[in-house]
């Protein structure tokens, strides 16, 4: 784990800048210098970018980290990156032509409860080429093992960008429009710079001879698709269809809802970036012993660094919402299941990167066009009945069956689970920390407060999670950061 540590602290620090960036944007620079309307437009545009990402990539950023370390000459593995480079194109530009074509009939379907969405839809196309490169230019330093500068780039740029955009905005120096527009100009500035830092690590040698398990290459990206990218369609397929369903303006309260929550997960994003391909390497080994050992403390660790995370925002939210605007703070419903949701997927470890490197990866996408049918039929049910509340509790739904069907299924064909009895104790922390101090709040100002009352719960929370010895990793962080633990 020493690698997987040392990289996923340093992605968890940039991670954590990138949503205070964020936090300050979603919270309070969207929701003061933009009108409801537009930034509604904005959460549309990049949701129905990000929904449209894995079929711009076509499942090249996973390909690429699962087949790397099969290739053992130069030869075939330039063949290798050269196809990885190029496949995109396959689906981009067939759906540029229909673009041109039926630029009409698309931007009307999208526009019919909101007329806003109508001169945009080129945006959403141009945005979701500019993300899809990025993963795949990130995938190609992952294999090289470097994945702090890509982290970066990708939590932290392009935020402090619409940081910039939106004073800009307030300061009358641009207007709305500009400002969309700036905003994938900042997306392809971001693909730009990280295909340049890519090439720095491995430069490409275009070479186009057969590749010997090429038919499996295509297989995978093919199906991959779909099943490489539930989770980011989940995550924005409730805020796509928000928007045709209701009024625009409900799709920004929910995004700041959302995002509140979604900072639970940043721990497994910033481990995530490592584990993907040294689960690949172990798998292509067959080092099955290693990637056991990975998968249960890479889901000790997460659980243990998520828990603090979602009790902070638990029993701070309250108090978080007395800062935002009254019309956002109709939220605590969705905060609350989408962070248990988050939670969940923190305890599965690394098993996404076993399931998608390993020989049963096509089990995925049937398991992940399950869980889209679902989030659908969910969404269509509960929206029109709860609004944004019933998006929240359909994604809820559809992440924890997703979930537990690939933990189930890993079980039975790996043999290995990511669970011990310290799982339990660090649920069982979590609990009695929460019970014990969601009505506790002080008499100060909302922002005192938040600081003071996280300030306690981490100190218990750090010191019991020492005292138990629950973590062995955990514990050599701490007492390599406060020596006077030693």
């Amino acid at each position: 784990m020493g690698i997987v540590i040392k990289q996923s602290f340093k992605n968890t620090f940039s991670t954590y800048i990138g949503f205070g960036i964020g936090a300050i944007n979603t919270l309070f620079l969207y929701t003061n210098f933009l009108t409801d309307a537009y930034y509604g437009l904005v959460a549309f545009i990049l949701s129905a970018a990000n929904i449209m990402l894995p079929f711009m990539a076509f499942g090249v950023q996973n390909a690429l980290i699962k087949f790397y370390s099969t290739f053992k000459t130069k030869n075939s593995l330039n063949s290798f990156l050269t196809l990885m480079l190029l496949l995109p194109l396959v689906f981009i530009i067939p759906t540029g032509i229909i673009g041109l074509l039926g630029y009409d009939l698309i931007a009307s379907f999208l526009s019919q409860k909101n007329a806003l969405v109508q001169d945009y839809v080129w945006h959403i196309y141009l945005t979701a080429i500019a993300m899809a490169y990025f993963e795949i230019f990130f995938a190609w330093s992952k294999v090289q093992m470097k994945t702090v500068f890509g982290n970066i780039m990708r939590e932290v740029y392009h935020r402090l960008c619409i940081m910039l955009l939106l004073c800009a905005v307030y300061m009358n120096w641009i207007g709305v429009t500009t400002f969309i527009n700036c905003v994938v100009g900042v997306y392809i500035s971001r693909m730009l710079i990280m295909k340049f830092y890519a090439y720095t690590l491995r430069f490409p040698i275009l070479k186009f001879t057969k590749i010997t398990n090429s038919s499996s290459i295509l297989k995978y990206s093919f199906l991959i698709i779909i099943a490489g990218s539930i989770a980011m369609i989940i995550l924005d397929l409730d805020k796509f269809m928000i928007g045709q369903y209701l009024e625009i303006e409900n799709v920004a309260y929910y995004s700041v809802a959302i995002f509140i929550a979604t900072v639970i997960s940043v721990p497994q994003r910033s481990m995530h970036q490592i584990m993907m391909p040294l689960s690949a390497k172990f798998l292509n080994d067959n080092n099955l012993k290693e990637l056991q050992s990975l998968y249960k403390k890479s889901s000790l660790n997460l659980l243990i660094t998520s828990g603090l995370i979602f009790l902070l925002i638990i029993l701070n939210i309250n108090m978080l919402y007395e800062i935002l605007p009254e019309k956002f703070t109709g939220g605590l419903f969705i905060v609350f299941v989408i962070g248990l949701a988050k939670l969940f997927d923190n305890a599965l470890g690394n098993n996404n990167a076993i399931l998608f490197n390993s020989d049963y990866y096509r089990i995925v996408l049937i398991l992940g066009v399950l869980l889209v049918i679902f989030a659908i039929i969910f969404n269509v049910i509960l929206i029109p009945v709860y609004g944004i509340n019933g998006a929240a509790l359909a994604t809820f739904c559809s992440i924890v069956i997703y979930n537990t069907m690939k933990l189930v299924f890993v079980k039975l064909k790996l043999g290995m689970h990511p669970f011990s009895i310290y799982t339990f104790k660090v649920l069982f922390l979590i609990i009695v920390l929460g019970l014990s101090f969601y009505y506790i709040d002080f008499w100060f100002h909302p922002i005192v407060n938040i600081a003071i009352k996280s300030f306690i719960v981490s100190l218990i929370y750090v010191a019991l999670v020492y005292k138990l010895n629950l973590s062995e990793d955990i514990n050599e962080q701490l007492k390599k950061y406060f020596p006077f633990l030693k």
